[in-house]
């Protein structure tokens, strides 16, 4: 978020938005990494015939940081993260104003918001733990998750711009 946020803050958004050609290699490799991920845990369940265990320990260090870059490249090659940036953030920016800091600051303000709730979210799936680690649980998750991830991917390839 607070790439995205540096990104419209600097006119980075802007520039990809109104460049086609960015634009469309963005969305591209955000959808190909998103089939590639749906796929990935399709192809995990029916392999193994359950889904892959994604046991973390929090006190490993930097053992697991598989998580953190999914989870980062899966944002970063978000076009409509940018978009959202791009058209959120300036409606509360006085016009003629210098913009610099307050879309960050507004973006800090909304990277906190989010960091609380998936604080809240994680505390709710800790509490549920002991259901998500069934097998069959995992194996259902999985793949509803990999044929989401296909679906958003091939959606976001065929998606045409309005302009």
């Amino acid at each position: 978020m607070f790439l995205h946020t540096a990104a419209a803050s600097l006119g980075l958004s802007a520039v990809i938005m109104q460049s086609a050609l960015l634009f469309s290699i963005l969305k591209y490799v955000g959808a190909v990494y998103l089939t590639y991920l749906g796929a990935k845990a399709l192809y995990g369940v029916m392999k193994k015939g359950e889904a892959p265990s994604v046991e973390t320990d929090i006190r490993g260090g930097g053992e697991h940081t598989a998580c953190f870059k999914q989870g980062f490249l899966t944002d970063f090659l978000n076009p409509k993260v940018a978009a959202f940036f791009l058209t959120f953030l300036p409606q509360f920016v006085a016009p003629g104003a210098h913009s610099f800091a307050p879309f960050l600051l507004m973006g800090a303000a909304y990277t906190a918001m989010t960091a609380i709730w998936f604080l809240f979210y994680i505390s709710f799936i800790h509490y549920i733990s002991d259901f998500m680690k069934r097998p069959k649980t995992k194996k259902w998750i999985e793949g509803i998750t990999g044929a989401v991830m296909i679906g958003f991917g091939i959606k976001l390839a065929l998606e045409k711009v309005q302009r």
